[in-house]
């Protein structure tokens, strides 16, 4: 199977909703018991972008990633997935349309990749049916779509950070779903395999059509590879759109409380953010 029928199984259900948001939160206030993160935040993840949630340390980012993938209640409000509530559906229903690449996810000792990719067939899988043609066709193409077919019968704890990450994303592309979300993706990655990943992420948004959602710590990461950026301090929304539309040294200085410069990329024509820091000022 080409990569072109990759997408069609795994898009077709965007196709039909292209004028909807994929994920969007309304008026959510988000919490961990009586400590409140945000409050009657509503968010808006549009289909077909690669969009991407920036804000300082603590600000509500994963909080935020977390209410979207289902794994926390929202206190008041409503998340709704495709138009409907995400907790009126059944973690099957939603594993079938959104896949997930948790903070720093551990494998089980002495698996191999073959066997943790298998694992994202879960949602299509029913009691005492067989492995189908279906769900190794899905397999295979995730790992090939990943670049990890050559490591299928490796002990994922053989690997380096960056091929991890790599099985990692190919078993959330096992469950065939047309949306991803990445929750810190290039964390204790060094800067070759976070460029390496970027780049993975970027193809299967661009060339495949997955709708993705990350959380990144990196700015000039986000600027780059970003179609729709999301900024956060304090629980809050400060800003939302393109990079370009949005990214300047002002807000950059407030949400950051960071001095910068901002320049085009000169290979994304994106924001390059260069912080001003102390050296600029010794220098002047």
């Amino acid at each position: 199977m080409t990569q072109s029928s990759f997408k069609a199984r795994c898009v077709s259900t965007s196709e039909t909703m292209a004028d909807q948001a994929a994920l969007e939160t309304k008026s959510v206030t988000l919490a961990y018991e009586q400590n409140v993160i945000a409050k009657d935040l509503s968010v808006n993840i549009p289909h077909g972008k690669f969009t991407v949630i920036v804000g300082p340390n603590g600000c509500g980012k994963s909080t935020l990633l977390r209410s979207l993938s289902r794994l926390l209640v929202p206190k008041s409000g409503e998340i709704l997935l495709n138009g409907e509530n995400i907790h009126s559906q059944s973690i099957r229903e939603v594993a079938k349309k959104l896949g997930l690449l948790p903070q720093s996810a551990i494998a089980p000792d002495g698996i191999k990749v073959i066997d943790l990719v298998s694992r994202g067939r879960f949602p299509h899988q029913k009691w005492f049916q067989p492995w189908s043609e279906a769900d190794q066709t899905a397999v295979e193409l995730a790992m090939q779509a990943t670049g990890v077919i050559d490591f299928a019968q490796l002990n994922v704890d053989q690997l380096s950070g960056g091929q991890r990450q790599r099985v990692w994303v190919a078993m959330a592309l096992a469950q065939e779903t047309s949306l991803l979300l990445l929750d810190e993706p290039t964390t204790y990655l060094d800067i070759a395999h976070q460029i390496e990943l970027m780049d993975l992420f970027q193809d299967l948004n661009r060339i495949q059509g997955h709708t993705l959602v990350a959380v990144l710590h990196d700015l000039n990461h986000a600027c780059r590879y970003a179609d729709h950026l999301i900024m956060i301090k304090s629980g809050e929304i400060i800003a939302t759109g393109s990079p370009n539309d949005i990214i300047t040294e002002t807000l950059i200085e407030a949400v950051f409380g960071l001095s910068c410069l901002i320049l085009p990329d000169p290979i994304s024509n994106t924001p390059l953010i260069i912080p001003r820091g102390r050296a600029s000022t010794a220098a002047n």
